[in-house]
């Protein structure tokens, strides 16, 4: 499901649920959920909103709502929450006929390095990603200087508006860019940084189109903004899960992915990198399986793909699908050991736990980028009494409604906890579901 664009900041917000004839809240509807979320001013009052309605609900709208909880929540910095309220689990299993690889025959390498080294002689890059799971846009950040210098001058992405004609010329998303998919710090960072790095930003995913026909009218759009234009251009694609595949089958029924159709429009093969089918489904909880025999061989702290020993092979889950299949490390080093069980911070769903007990609220070490970022503690001391807020870290040329560098929220008093930050100046805002400023300082994150 592709979520609408939810932010309407002159729209009222309506967060009363309705109540029966006993007196107790009635479930809304789906279209009513999807509504008032959307009319919320800001992130932390659709957080509200829809952790408000979802003990309501049952069946498919329950789904429904986790899943806006878990997009909400990826974009105010709960990252781990984000996965644990909607441990969403579309991963195919391998083909039976293609055994796991095993370490005494496969290595992992850094995906990064090995998809550029593979994108050398290609004109077109598609990396997908879990919506909700903000660790799979990982890769692609890592990817946008290696493939801008090996040529690659255009960077297509997929949750982008064409009315924001302005984006090249001033450099960052804001909140009405786009979906409320870029409002996630690590999205912003991906379009921030392709921009300074000279790409040419192409959104190319349609309004008001059926599902059945999406796919077709983002090929159709890719091809006449770029090749079209520039037959020999070469384009770098983030999309979302089944998009890039290479044949039908996982958009459900005849549906032809995007990916197989630019290819037939184009000419060109595109370099299919998935990395949704091997990532961790359940931070702090149970996944069995093909998952977890892989991430039991391998170790790596950024996303990684196995290469055969003595050999330039890398391997793909399903060659007829993808070229390149990602391994997304889980979120924390012991997440793969499971035993005891805990009861989640938001909705309070049973999961199991690793033996080393997991603080949901502890946020994942993935978000150092490799090193690249360094963690910067915070208090709700920032919040002035104000419970729940959100701590934005703004660049200082940036204003308030761009996203932030990184973003957290307090959801409890008297506590702390860690922004991800290159070194460097940011400006601290603190704001509440009303969207009022509570505090803001400057600081300075030194290099470590």
């Amino acid at each position: 499901m592709r979520l609408m664009n939810v932010l309407c900041l002159l729209c009222p917000t309506v967060l009363m649920l309705s109540i029966s004839a006993y007196g107790q809240p009635s479930p809304p509807s789906a279209r009513e959920v999807v509504t008032r979320f959307g009319s919320a001013p800001n992130g932390l009052a659709r957080h509200e909103y829809v952790a408000s309605v979802i003990p309501l609900l049952s069946g498919d709208d329950r789904s429904l709502a986790q899943q806006l909880l878990a997009t909400v929540d990826s974009e105010l910095g709960l990252y781990n929450e984000a996965v644990m309220v909607f441990p969403f689990d579309n991963r195919i299993a391998p083909p039976r006929s293609l055994p796991l690889p095993d370490s005494s025959q496969w290595q992992e390498v850094d995906a990064a390095t090995a998809v550029a080294e593979l994108a050398a002689k290609r004109h077109i890059v598609m990396v997908n990603e879990a919506h909700h799971d903000a660790h799979t846009r990982e890769l692609t950040l890592a990817l946008l200087p290696r493939l801008r210098a090996l040529g690659f001058q255009y960077f297509a992405v997929e949750a982008l508006s064409t009315k924001d004609t302005d984006l090249m010329h001033r450099g960052y998303v804001t909140d009405t860019s786009g979906s409320e998919y870029l409002l996630e710090p690590l999205y912003g960072e991906i379009v921030r940084q392709a921009i300074r790095l000279g790409y040419t930003i192409v959104a190319y995913d349609p309004d008001n189109v059926p599902v059945d026909d999406r796919d077709t009218a983002e090929a159709n759009s890719l091809y006449e903004k770029v090749f079209a234009k520039d037959p020999q251009a070469k384009l770098f694609v983030h999309a979302g899960y089944a998009h890039i595949d290479k044949r039908a089958g996982n958009l459900g029924g005849s549906i032809q992915p995007m990916a197989a159709q630019l290819k037939r429009l184009s000419g060109y093969d595109p370099l299919s990198v998935d990395q949704v089918q091997f990532r961790d489904v359940a931070v702090g909880g149970l996944d069995f399986g093909f998952y977890n025999t892989i991430a039991g061989k391998f170790s790596s702290p950024v996303p990684y793909v196995l290469r055969q020993h003595g050999a330039d092979t890398i391997w793909s889950s399903d060659p007829s699908q993808h070229d390149v299949t990602v391994i997304v490390p889980p979120a924390f080093e012991r997440d793969l050991d499971v035993q005891g069980i805990m009861r989640s911070d938001v909705l309070r769903r049973e999961v199991m736990m690793p033996r080393m007990p997991l603080d949901p609220t502890q946020r994942p070490s993935w978000l150092t980028l490799g090193g690249k970022r360094v963690p910067y503690r915070i208090s709700s001391d920032l919040c002035a009494g104000t419970i729940p807020c959100v701590i934005d870290a703004h660049y200082p040329s940036e204003p308030d409604n761009a996203t932030p560098a990184d973003r957290y929220t307090f959801l409890r008093n008297h506590s702390h906890n860690q922004l991800y930050l290159y070194p460097g100046h940011y400006r601290l805002v603190a704001w509440d579901a009303a969207g009022k400023t509570l505090q803001q300082q400057d600081i300075e994150v030194p290099a470590q």
